[in-house]
């Protein structure tokens, strides 16, 4: 059984750099060893996702495409150090 994550962002129809700025918005708050689950439909978002967070301070725990009709993906990221 896979472990909730801490934090959760739902950005399903927000548009790319909102999106970023709420991801690195809560990145900062979030203490070492917490997790981040995004959720989100913009390939633009999945795409950039991981550019926008400081280098080395994460760990990539998945990166999946979700089965439906709206094409939609959730990343997992587990904050490693403050950046």
């Amino acid at each position: 059984m896979k472990k909730a994550c801490d934090h959760l962002l739902d950005l399903k129809g927000a548009v790319s750099p909102l999106s970023l700025l709420r991801v690195i918005e809560v990145f900062r708050e979030m203490n070492p060893n917490e997790t981040l689950e995004v959720v989100g439909s913009d390939p633009d978002t999945r795409t950039n996702l991981l550019k926008v967070l400081p280098f080395s301070s994460y760990h990539v725990i998945s990166d999946e495409e979700l089965k439906g009709g709206l094409a939609c993906f959730r990343i997992r990221i587990r904050k490693e150090r403050n950046g």
